[in-house]
């Protein structure tokens, strides 16, 4: 293949771009590849291949389908209290569940009304719910005839999720106590939240250390260095090897004995992480509790976990730290959902970023029962968890705040199908997706990565100049790196393959690396993705034989 047609000048300065917005310089160059492919009668059909993305193509049908069977329900509950054209009144709560029996009963064939009941009874018998409450709350919640209460997130459905916490992001052996969860609209807006209440609040300042643990997902690399926060950014690298171009992925101690600086007051990471797509080893995890135990007690971690159930016996760092952890999931990459926008925050009631509040001097305090002061009349009482509600929609909407009531409807439902074996079979499917897929990469591209028991693979992250030291030997990685841009290979594959990929260096990793997105495309294109990688790669080979002969 030919080289880019762009000139070495020209990839440096698209290269200070984000990597999702390169993305899209990369699908243009890939949709101009099948409008130019030779030979092609119908140039509609070459196919461009977007790794570069990661919205699953999977969807979980069965939760959803339950969630519709509610629908008709409510809707029967709505027309029995107020009867007219296309007018209906709010559902009743006394009796609602002996209706609902009575509603499936004479629907059986209804799609979805099977696993909305086997839902219903299972949350009443885990959880110890009043039938009629719990049905009352599904019915009239589908139906979204009121603001949410309370506003942070409806009692069962909190219950439920923090049940589905306990068991995937927990291993079923949560911590000690209570960890209140507020919902949110995916864990984009779980990220604003934190961040900036986290500042209006006082626990962090303008300037203030933080930690990174990277490579992760590029808005926390991006989001510190507005101008709004200025943050200090110390970043524990991932730089391990398992042998010589085999990347590991994995933090040395060394890295990680950073956060034992008590000026770094936050660490954030992605767990597993975005994009090598592995958990937190337990060493790694042993040591941060040690520095937490000693050297920085008051450090705050916000752990980003919505790849956790892609991980077999998955345990967040918020389960052996509880009082430091802000933890974030979202429902969005498991079950299909990017487009329903379902997150939510947990913070433990006995937590240090309270005891912060409680310990902040007099005039700070005055200044946040200022802002405070419209919605308690002992604002100083309010928890942070609560203040991250208020604050989402500036203290004075407070109250109409909250996740719309059918998304937390929608929440709950996937949180139930989880726990019902039909839900372990769903997650044992999609985890064996994503493995079959990354097979598939390997083996067209003919890399080699580490063995990990703790993969994810929703995700890959190729260190090529690694695969070339490996394969060709350091003359041949100096060569790349002498007379190449580190997105090179990404302009190439778009151009010349209409394959789009994004660049490592843009989360903060290898600037020689490429994120593979294992979710997003048909099994096969993978095979198709790891020849072209190849091919690309085999060009470099050749260019360095033609320039050392």
């Amino acid at each position: 293949m030919p080289r880019t047609t762009f000139t070495r000048e020209e990839i440096q300065s698209f290269a200070q771009l984000s990597p999702f917005e390169l993305k899209d310089k990369f699908i243009k160059l890939a949709q101009a590849a099948q409008a130019d492919q030779p030979g092609q009668k119908d140039k509609s059909q070459t196919q461009m291949l977007n790794a570069g993305r990661g919205n699953p193509n999977w969807v979980a049908t069965g939760p959803r389908e339950a969630f519709l069977a509610l629908g008709h329900f409510a809707l029967s509950e709505s027309r029995r209290v107020w009867t007219a054209d296309d007018l209906g009144g709010m559902p009743e709560l006394h009796g609602s569940g002996d209706r609902f029996d009575a509603f499936v009963r004479r629907h059986p064939d209804l799609p979805g009304i099977e696993l909305l009941q086997s839902c219903v009874e299972y949350a009443i018998e885990r959880f110890g719910f009043g039938k009629d409450a719990f049905v009352h709350e599904l019915t009239d919640s589908s139906i979204g005839d009121n603001y949410p209460v309370p506003d942070r997130m409806l009692p069962h459905a909190e219950q439920i999720v923090r049940g589905y916490l306990d068991d995937e992001m927990f291993g079923k052996r949560p911590p000690a106590g209570t960890m209140a969860l507020f919902a949110t609209e995916g864990g984009t807006a779980a990220m604003c939240y934190i961040f900036d209440s986290l500042m209006k609040n006082g626990i962090l300042r303008k300037g203030d250390r933080i930690a990174l643990m990277v490579p992760v997902f590029t808005p926390y690399i991006e989001i510190p260095e507005l101008d709004t926060y200025d943050f200090d950014v110390v970043t524990v690298e991932a730089n391990l090897f398992t042998e010589t171009g085999v990347r590991e992925w994995r933090y040395p101690a060394e890295e990680v004995a950073k956060l034992a600086d008590p000026s770094v007051k936050l660490v954030c990471l992605v767990n597993p992480s975005n994009p090598p797509s592995l958990a937190l080893s337990d060493r790694v995890a042993s040591q941060i509790q040690e520095i937490v135990a000693t050297s920085n007690p008051n450090l705050l971690i916000v752990t980003d976990d919505v790849y956790g159930t892609f991980v077999e016996g998955f345990r967040s760092i918020a389960a052996d730290l509880p009082r430091n952890t802000l933890l974030v999931y979202s429902y969005s990459k498991h079950y299909g959902c990017t487009g329903h926008r379902l997150g939510v925050i947990g913070l433990h009631d006995d937590n240090v970023v309270d005891e912060m509040l409680a310990n902040l001097p007099p005039e700070q305090k005055e200044r946040l029962n200022k802002r405070y002061g419209t919605l308690s009349l002992e604002p100083e009482k309010i928890r942070f968890i609560d203040r991250l509600v208020a604050d989402s929609r500036q203290v004075a909407l407070n109250h109409t705040a909250g996740l719309s009531l059918p998304q937390q409807v929608m929440m709950t439902l996937f949180s139930l199908f989880d726990l019902l074996p039909e839900g372990q079979a769903y997650k044992e499917r999609i985890r064996g997706i994503v493995r079959r897929r990354l097979e598939l990469l390997l083996e067209g591209a003919h890399m080699k990565i580490a063995d990990d028991v703790k993969r994810a693979a929703y995700y890959v992250e190729l260190d090529l100049l690694a695969e070339a030291e490996r394969v060709h030997g350091k003359k041949f990685a100096d060569f790349l790196e002498k007379n190449y841009e580190p997105v090179d290979p990404l302009f190439r594959l778009a151009e010349q393959t209409g394959v789009v990929l994004l660049n490592g260096g843009g989360f903060d990793g290898p600037e020689w690396s490429v994120r593979v997105s294992l979710a997003n495309l048909d099994d096969l294109d993978y095979l198709k993705i790891g020849h072209h990688l190849r091919a690309i790669f085999n060009d470099y080979a050749e260019e360095w034989r033609a320039a050392t002969d």
